[in-house]
């Protein structure tokens, strides 16, 4: 009989069998460093895209803060002016309002009734005087209350006086100022004081 000893080729086969796994084992573990490479490079690469879309977003949204505070003080000033307007434009009407009072005063204080003071605050008017008699007062009230510029009457004393060894009435009384139509009755006081200028202009000019 012939016998084969086995045993080496066994060996062998074991022995590249074993090379064989290796070789699987060593490319699959350079596979997956493979792609645990790329995975954290593509990932890194979103990181770095991101930061730089946050650090754009971080210069944008500090540009707008600029120009919000930059609206927000050009608010402040235009509200500034137009307060400053507002008080200029007041001041201007009750300069005007106060030269109109006098000329109202003239024209409805009745006969027998003589102003002794009178003192404004913005619209609002006190007046003191004596009158020959209550009616007179009454008289007085009726007055400033149609007149189209003045109103609201309101009689705060009454009460006996001698002035001169007369008897008199001697009064208080607060009353207020159309603020509206006294502003439209300077402007138009205004407009035919231009008027009246010109007018003297043209005529200076023919007569030269």
């Amino acid at each position: 009989m012939i016998r084969v000893n086995l045993l080496p080729h066994r060996a062998e086969r074991r022995k590249a069998q074993r090379k064989h796994l290796a070789i699987l084992a060593g490319m699959v573990a350079a596979l997956a460093i493979s792609i645990v490479v790329l995975v954290h490079g593509v990932i890194a690469g979103y990181i770095s895209i991101q930061t730089d879309r946050n650090e754009f977003l971080k210069k944008e949204i500090s540009q707008l803060d600029k120009e919000i505070d930059e609206i927000k003080k050009l608010k402040e000033d235009i509200t500034a002016l137009l307060a400053r307007k507002q008080v200029i434009e007041r001041l201007q009407s009750d300069r005007a309002q106060s030269v109109y009072l006098l000329e109202q005063l003239v024209r409805q204080v009745p006969d027998g009734v003589y102003i002794k003071s009178v003192k404004q605050q913005g619209i609002k008017v006190n007046l003191t005087g004596y009158a020959q008699s209550n009616a007179r007062v009454s008289t007085l009230m009726r007055n400033i209350a149609s007149s189209p510029y003045l109103e609201n009457p309101d009689l705060v004393e009454i009460k006996s006086a001698t002035v001169a060894n007369k008897r008199v009435a001697e009064f208080t009384m607060n009353l207020s100022l159309k603020r509206q139509q006294a502003d439209d009755a300077a402007a138009a006081g205004a407009t035919k004081g231009g008027a009246a200028a010109k007018g003297g202009a043209a005529a200076a000019a023919k007569k030269g």
